[in-house]
């Protein structure tokens, strides 16, 4: 569990809009206990209240907020312990003990799903990931690749980032994880990859598509869960 003084840190692409930001900003104001937010990257112009750490965005996607993450832990202003977030991770319900540690279960489970319906550089990037923390004696490594903030050691995430440099597509989230000895409790993955109204409704964390946020039934859900301007938005509160 993680305490009130601890930040919230958000990579953002360059985007003018970026609704699914707007309401991450909502649910986290509303239900995850924290001292500031700190956008890294973009910061769009209708934000209000957040710290900021702009950061060039010359790379992949993945070489941007392993940059932005880096840049976050980087700073001495960031707080030493820092919740790590998507612009589209959604928490639903109060959590007022603070945001838990979750993992996805076994990389050789996540890869195993990944693996039977695509190819590309997530999963070449999962497989170097597992293959670097094998060899450095994690023999059953578990996947924190979860849309969900996990808790982030500044220190300790610097030290995983330098250990995976070399890697191309660096799974930062479960690199941190393992090395660091987090632990935590396993979860379903919470991502809503389509427009179906099959999803749990209850679930204290979701994650959504453009796509889902826009039409699916998931982003109606959470539109109606936070209907009201927050303090982060121009004109919030």
């Amino acid at each position: 569990m993680t305490t009130p003084e601890v930040d919230i840190v958000v990579p953002v692409r360059v985007g003018a809009t970026n609704e699914q930001l707007r309401f991450a900003l909502r649910s986290w104001a509303a239900n995850l206990p924290h001292r500031h937010v700190w956008i890294v990257g973009h910061k769009p112009t209708w934000v209000r209240g957040v710290k900021h750490i702009p950061t060039r965005q010359n790379g992949t996607k993945y070489q941007n907020t392993t940059a932005a993450v880096r840049a976050a832990c980087s700073s001495g202003d960031v707080s030493d312990v820092f919740l790590l977030c998507n612009d589209d991770f959604f928490v639903m319900t109060p959590q007022p003990d603070g945001m838990p540690v979750l993992h996805r279960g076994p990389v050789s489970r996540v890869e195993a799903y990944y693996a039977s319906r695509a190819s590309g550089r997530y999963l070449a990037g999962l497989r170097e990931t597992r293959d670097l923390l094998v060899s450095l004696g994690h023999e059953n490594p578990m996947s924190y690749e979860l849309h969900v903030p996990l808790p982030v050691a500044k220190d300790q995430m610097l030290k995983a980032l330098d250990v995976g440099r070399h890697l191309t597509v660096v799974h930062k989230r479960t690199l941190y994880g393992n090395l660091a000895g987090l632990g935590g409790d396993e979860i379903r993955d919470v991502k809503m990859l389509n427009r179906s109204p099959r999803f749990d409704q209850e679930s204290a964390f979701l994650s959504t598509m453009p796509d889902t946020f826009a039409h699916g039934y998931v982003g109606a859900h959470i539109r109606r869960s936070f209907p009201r301007a927050c303090r982060y938005e121009a004109g919030g509160r």
